[in-house]
């Protein structure tokens, strides 16, 4: 787990130019890396890496050059991530190949097999990653992100060369040597209050895009990204036909296997364990690996946001030490303006920042943490997947009847029972789902957002995915927009943004390629029922997790800003405010009647108040400039 940074560049002389530019903002990264860094250049190439040392700890220093045996200076490596399966694959490159291996790390496995199978070695790695590998014979650089986004990976163009990062900040600071403008990307700003994230591969730069999930691409110097899909995400919902205990059986031995490779380290791993079952399944299994392992929870003082007493209660059911850290307002209104610091782009979710105080809290016991993201998406936890089932009575109303419904609900004034259900009942499934958040329709986001287009919406964000899935049932169509919005724009971003701040790995066991496999075949039946959701991963999980938690809707780490905005949010929330400078693009006078109004307790607007306070903060940092959040100097030794 680390930062890399890599430049193509036009012509060896604007390389060796670019070289000091790189080691400048390779420093805003240096929280993924505090134990070593390092910039190398060769020829039209500029590498630079923050190392955190997981696997391998005296080895695999990187950039790392790897070279078939009897050949020189062949490939060159910047690697993000873990491939938990790298023993298997190492051993199948000494076999099958003859390769010589001269470290014991996963990074030199990439390389090798990179070498002997061509782009195609991608298809073979089991893990979380982005690379970069400069091949000297070819003049060319190939990269991937890996299937579900878990590792980041930016890029940007310019008259000086293109610029890979796991960081958008490292790019913002080279852009005066790529020659780059750092304009707002208007069409990422409605993106993100609609949807609480800035969806890929946009981001709230014009000049900064991202590379997408499941794709590799490839570089020459002067030339132009080229990128290919590697990854599909296919479900193929298969009846069980009378073996569903077969499946259930499946299931629990393919999260074994997971969690088992997702141990592999040199150093202490960890867990994060919240009140449901996901994280709960991940801990109870990791025990069976680590006997002294040790979990963390976090929570506030408030009846109803916590789920300490619960995941107290798991961790002493399956045998494992336990830490707490609860957040108060006071915390968080200090904290959030770095938080946005580390995020680069704003995210709209609460939830982040009791994830970053219990990261900062981890991070003093250990250097890996596991966690539960994916399983939601994957098994079909979400409860509005059930929404199909709700809605069915109005597939069976005649369209002008139903578009009628429509119309009444636009009269019914807000926060009026019924509304909503009228409102999402005479949609379509493609009209009314795009994803876990909605934080302002269109209705709403005309009266804040002066830039407001009528042209930009969800569905060009979803279209694809809904393309892709057109012949699919309503509730596998919901997962499958999940897994290309919510997951890779929200739940993943803030799991690596804010564990990395505090410079810990976190590593996910479900968003593994074979759990994919056997996730993807349950039937819809077996995944959602009036009862519950998960029903196929609960029945796998009996005998693993405790009773108590085994069908407990999970509330993950919830945060009461509804209360605090109307209490000890409020005057804070207030001065931001009046401070940003957002004027062009938000109307400041009808975000203080959302916050009046929620103070009053007339509407709940505390998730659209949320949205915009991160993104005026965001705005203060990167775009105004007067807000500057004062970051931790973590300690390395510097290696040139």
């Amino acid at each position: 787990m680390c930062g890399l940074l890599g430049v193509v560049c036009p012509t060896e002389q604007e390389a060796n130019a670019t070289r000091d530019a790189v080691a400048r903002a390779m420093r805003c990264q240096r929280h993924r890396g505090p134990d070593e860094s390092g910039t190398w250049a060769g020829d039209e190439v500029v590498f630079g890496f923050n190392r955190l040392s997981i696997i391998d700890v005296d080895h695999s220093h990187q950039p790392l050059h790897w070279s078939p045996e009897g050949v020189q200076e062949r490939y060159t490596l910047l690697f993000n991530g873990e491939i938990y399966n790298y023993l298997e694959l190492r051993q199948e490159l000494i076999d099958e190949h003859g390769a010589a291996m001269r470290t014991h790390g996963d990074s030199e496995v990439i390389v090798a097999l990179y070498h002997y199978l061509g782009p195609s070695a991608v298809q073979k790695l089991r893990g979380m990653f982005a690379f970069l590998i400069w091949d000297w014979r070819k003049r060319e650089v190939f990269g991937a992100r890996d299937p579900f986004g878990i590792k980041p990976l930016f890029y940007s163009a310019g008259p000086g060369g293109v610029a890979f990062s796991s960081e958008k900040k490292a790019l913002l600071e080279l852009s005066p040597r790529l020659h780059l403008p750092q304009t707002l990307d208007r069409t990422a700003l409605q993106h993100y209050l609609t949807l609480q994230y800035v969806p890929e591969p946009e981001t709230m730069h014009q000049e900064v895009r991202r590379i997408e999930s499941g794709h590799s691409f490839s570089i020459s110097p002067g030339g132009e990204v080229k990128t290919t899909r590697y990854f599909f995400h296919t479900f193929r919902p298969t009846p069980v036909r009378g073996e569903s205990e077969k499946l259930y059986e499946e299931i629990a031995e393919v999260l074994k296997d997971s969690v088992a490779k997702h141990m592999r380290a040199d150093v202490t791993v960890g867990s994060f364990l919240s009140g449901g079952i996901d994280s709960t399944a991940i801990a109870a299994l990791a025990r069976e690996h680590n006997p002294n392992l040790v979990t963390f929870t976090t929570g506030f003082e408030r009846e109803g946001y916590s789920e300490v007493d619960v995941a107290a209660e798991s961790a002493a059911a399956i045998g494992v030490k336990h830490v707490i850290r609860t957040v108060s307002p006071e915390e968080m209104m200090e904290a959030l303006p770095l938080i946005v610091w580390y995020l680069d782009d704003p995210v709209a979710d609460p939830a982040l920042v009791p994830l970053w105080f219990i990261a900062r809290e981890a991070r003093r016991h250990v250097k890996v943490v596991l966690s539960g993201e994916g399983a939601d998406e994957l098994f079909g936890g979400y409860t509005i997947y059930k929404e199909p089932i709700s809605l069915a009575p109005f597939e069976r109303v005649p369209g002008a009847l139903r578009k009628a419904m429509g119309t009444l609900s636009t009269k019914l004034p807000d926060g009026r029972r019924g509304k909503d259900l009228l409102r999402r009942g005479a949609l379509s499934l493609e009209e009314r789902y795009y994803g876990n958040a909605r934080i302002f329709r269109d209705d709403q986001l005309r009266a804040v957002l002066r830039t407001f287009d009528p042209e930009i919406g969800h569905v060009d964000v979803t279209a694809g995915p809904y393309r892709e899935s057109e012949n699919w049932d309503p509730v596998t169509r919901m997962q499958h927009v999940d897994l290309f919005t919510w997951l890779r724009g929200d739940i993943l971003v803030k799991a690596d943004k804010v564990t990395m701040a505090n410079s810990l790995e976190l590593r996910v066991p479900f968003l593994d390629a074979e759990v994919f496999k056997i996730a993807s075949k349950i039937p819809t039946e077996e995944k959602i029922t009036k009862e519950t959701t998960k029903y196929a991963l609960r029945q796998a999980l009996r005998g693993i997790v405790p009773e108590h938690v085994l069908n407990r809707r999970k509330l993950g780490f919830p945060v009461p800003i509804r209360l605090w905005l109307k209490e000890e949010m409020y005057d804070w929330a207030r001065q931001i405010i009046l401070r940003s400078q957002t004027e062009e693009e938000i109307d400041k006078d009808a975000v203080m009647r959302l916050l009046e109004e929620h103070r009053a307790g007339t509407l709940d607007h505390s998730r659209r108040i949320w949205a915009l306070l991160v993104y005026m903060l965001w705005h203060g940092i990167f775009v105004e400039k007067n807000i500057q959040p004062r970051v931790p100097e973590p300690h390395y030794p510097v290696k040139l």
